[in-house]
């Protein structure tokens, strides 16, 4: 089989979906790679490292999807709308096409990989088990985007992050605020200790409490009721209106004091929770940072504007999209492990093993033989909860 690595056609987006020390590993499984010429460039990985590494490369775009018989890419047709829909007549029925698909964020799109025929499978889906852990690509996403977010933060703070004693006096460190510990959060309140910071977190879920301290930061409890704040899977949930007015309220000092506050309270396929109102950012010091990891979702600031820096009332409030493409060396490196990692378990012997009792392939399943056939974006789309047997369709 010939798995195809094109250049991502995304704006902006510099990662590449393989990396040239992953083609050995793959040709052990009986996989042939096919790069299309440029794709790693953006991402410090030339066309050379490639073939020294024993892939081939593609004259053109329409030769390496001709060829390829999986496609691996980093922001596929459904996550990728303003261009992904060029290549739509370029893909062919029984296909496979493996990616971060943004599948609830776009239901709508995942019809058009179907409508090709194309066995689509979404890394965004993946089930939370601890097989898959190095699969999940989210978490290596966050992990970088948790890393960069306190670096622009820090770089547009008008202090210094740690405590120094000088001959010139004593600077007292800035002050941090981390809201959400999922692994964006841990990563950010890391990196701001790293840099010198007193940092403060705060999650809905209680649990996550011990996490933030072993990295050094203070856990802030309010006293709300946190039943039912943590999803399936670790992830945490939606909550209704009441419970987020009142958490406003009780961050709304811990806010005011803070030098720099990060947000990363993002919920897949929704609306991100509104968590700094326009009165909390009024009552920060003229200053003051508030960077926004939640803005592709609409943000967790009142204020954010998404892929814009605004500034309100003295306070700087940034709203990066898509971070980890800002460190595409390294965000490629963890990428290509994740796929890696999916690929050898998809296939055995050169062949692709379909097997639907594997949780990792079920779950991550998006459309198969000319049907949507995940259940939650079936849903989504207003479609009968199981799909239509072959004998069903012909008849219909």
């Amino acid at each position: 089989m010939i798995v195809g690595v094109p250049v991502e056609s995304h704006p902006h987006e510099r990662r590449v979906s393989l990396v040239p020390a992953a083609v050995p590993t793959l040709a052990k499984v009986g996989l042939e790679v096919l790069v299309e010429r440029g794709a790693g460039k953006n991402a410090g990985f030339p066309d050379a490292a490639y073939e020294e590494q024993g892939a081939r490369l593609a004259q053109d775009r329409i030769q390496l999807f001709s060829s390829a018989d999986v496609l691996l890419q980093v922001r596929g047709l459904v996550a990728n709308s303003e261009a992904g829909h060029a290549d739509l007549e370029l893909l062919r029925s029984g296909q496979v096409v493996l990616g971060l698909l943004n599948p609830l964020g776009v239901p709508d799109a995942a019809r058009a990989l179907a409508g090709r025929g194309v066995t689509a499978f979404a890394l965004e889906l993946l089930p939370r088990i601890s097989r898959a852990q190095s699969m999940d690509a989210l978490t290596s996403m966050a992990t970088v985007a948790g890393y960069k977010a306190v670096l622009l933060a820090a770089a547009s703070l008008q202090k210094m992050c740690p405590m120094m004693m000088t001959a010139a006096g004593t600077i007292t460190p800035a002050r941090f605020f981390v809201v959400g510990a999922g692994v964006a959060g841990l990563q950010a309140i890391a990196t701001s200790r790293r840099l010198g910071a007193v940092v403060h977190s705060y999650d809905v879920r209680p649990a996550v409490k011990e996490q933030v301290q072993s990295l050094g930061a203070k856990f802030l409890e309010l006293k709300l009721e946190t039943e039912g704040t943590e999803a399936s899977g670790g992830y945490a949930q939606a909550m209704g209106d009441e419970f987020y007015r009142r958490q406003r309220e009780m961050m709304g000092q811990v806010v005011a004091e803070s030098d720099v506050v990060i947000t990363t309270a993002a919920i897949p396929g929704r609306k991100s929770p509104v968590l700094i109102t326009a009165e909390m950012v009024q009552r920060m010091r003229p200053g003051s940072v508030i960077l926004d990891l939640a803005a592709e979702g609409g943000g967790n600031c009142e204020l954010t504007r998404p892929g814009e820096t605004v500034e309100a009332d003295g306070v700087t409030i940034l709203g990066p999209l898509n971070l980890a493409s800002t460190v595409p060396y390294h965000a490629s490196q963890m990428y290509a492990r994740n796929l890696t990692a999916f690929l050898q378990n998809l296939v055995k012997d050169g062949a692709l093993r379909l097997n639907l009792e594997d949780p990792i392939l079920r779950d991550t399943l998006l459309t198969h033989q000319g049907q949507v056939v995940h259940p939650q974006v079936r849903e989504l789309l207003g479609l009968p909860a199981s799909v239509p047997t072959t004998e069903e369709r012909s008849s219909s």
